[in-house]
């Protein structure tokens, strides 16, 4: 393990579950990586080999045959999966967001239909809430769940869906006015339909189209799409939790602990732009010295560790937060929101030391500086980010005067 991003007070259970993991991707992740990249190649191996070792249902309780374990040794295992390869931990990310969704608030009959196969990761899961024309203003969904009988037909055009193509059960938020009359606030009438299709492209269900893999310039080999739905028609059974109107609320809280995620992934890609920087400084060499040598490329490495090791704490108490019941969209919130800026400055940093030579394929530097990007607009923006904060900050320091 590396002095940097050390974690106090783990299990022997979880030390053990992060280092296998640690090895895993030592050996199979950072070795193909970047030629999967290149080649936009779904990892097939990789994530066969993720199955075995139980990553897909690492938080599925024991009962539904998962590990039963806590956000914070998923958040830890994402960062050294994202160290490796970040499109491996987008891979993961969605099925674990559907995963918890449905264990928080599913119907018993939907956790026994869907919770054991998704531990074994023969059921993938992603889930969709964006449209084309609405970014992070999800009050503004136009998709729409109508009731027909004892089904409800879909109808509306979704975007940004990771594992579009591969997953074969998809959460997707749709606006619908059955039992809310017309005034209702727009989050009070979105519900989460759960909706299965077959793995591929194009019409994978009568209603249901996938178009195609979304051309990226990063965050590739994961495939990202749109979802179209026209007439689509799903078992009223498959209403996330039996009843309309919650959708909101429980994707808002797939949402945070998915910014939970990203905040590890953003750990994690900064954890290795470090050692790449910090290798390369030491092999470089100008004016008859390796470049780590210079004051000012020593400098440069102490900023980085410093914001690696920042961004880390800040990543591991969102997390214990959460494991303990308590409400922790604040400390999410900043986690996502400094880990992925700091991530980009650490990125940046790796790549200027590296100096002509980041700018060629032949480094990996190149392909994370294509990634880092992503985690600045993933699960929330910046600004949304800050939004969040404010208001909590005002609701913990309410001016009594």
């Amino acid at each position: 393990m590396t002095r940097l991003a050390q974690t106090s007070g783990l299990t022997d259970v979880q030390q053990e579950i992060v280092s296998t993991v640690r090895d895993f991707v030592d050996k199979e992740i950072i070795p193909v990586a970047t030629g999967l990249e290149h080649r936009d190649e779904y990892p097939t191996e990789i994530v066969e080999g993720l199955k075995e070792l139980g990553l897909f249902g690492l938080m599925i309780p024991e009962e539904y045959g998962g590990l039963g374990e806590s956000l914070l040794t998923y958040a830890l295992c994402v960062e050294e999966i994202a160290r490796g390869w970040m499109s491996v931990s987008g891979i993961i990310n969605t099925h674990f967001i559907v995963a918890y969704m449905l264990k928080q608030h599913g119907t018993q009959e939907q956790k026994d239909a869907f919770l054991p196969r998704m531990a074994l990761g023969e059921v993938r899961g992603a889930f969709s809430m964006s449209e084309p024309g609405l970014g992070s203003d999800v009050s503004a969904i136009t998709s729409k769940g109508v009731r027909d009988g004892e089904e409800y037909v879909l109808d509306g055009q979704k975007m940004w869906l990771t594992n579009g193509g591969t997953s074969t059960l998809v959460a997707v938020l749709c606006r619908s006015d059955e039992g809310h009359p017309k005034g209702t606030a727009p989050h009070k009438s979105m519900t989460t339909f759960l909706v299965e299709k077959e793995p591929g492209f194009g019409e994978v269900r009568p209603g249901l189209t996938i178009p195609g893999k979304i051309d990226k310039m990063g965050y590739k080999g994961v495939d990202t799409t749109e979802l179209i739905m026209d007439g689509l028609r799903i078992p009223a059974n498959r209403v996330l939790g039996g009843a309309t109107g919650r959708g909101f609320y429980q994707m808002m809280d797939g949402v945070e602990v998915g910014r939970v995620n990203v905040a590890a992934r953003g750990c994690g890609v900064a954890q290795r732009a470090f050692e790449l920087g910090v290798s390369y400084a030491q092999q470089r060499r100008t004016f008859g010295k390796p470049i780590a040598q210079h004051q000012a490329i020593q400098f440069k490495l102490a900023e980085m560790a410093t914001k690696v090791e920042a961004a880390h704490a800040m990543m591991v108490n969102a997390a214990r937060k959460k494991d303990s019941g308590e409400r922790n969209d604040l400390e999410a919130g900043m986690a996502k929101y400094l880990a992925s800026e700091y991530c980009k400055e650490v990125v940046e940093d790796a790549f200027r030391i590296h100096g002509g030579y980041g700018f060629s394929k032949e480094y990996e530097i190149e392909r994370l500086y294509r990634e880092a990007p992503m985690l600045l607009i993933g699960e929330g923006t910046a600004e949304i980010q800050k939004m969040i904060i404010g208001r909590r900050l005002l609701e913990e320091y309410r001016f009594q005067g």
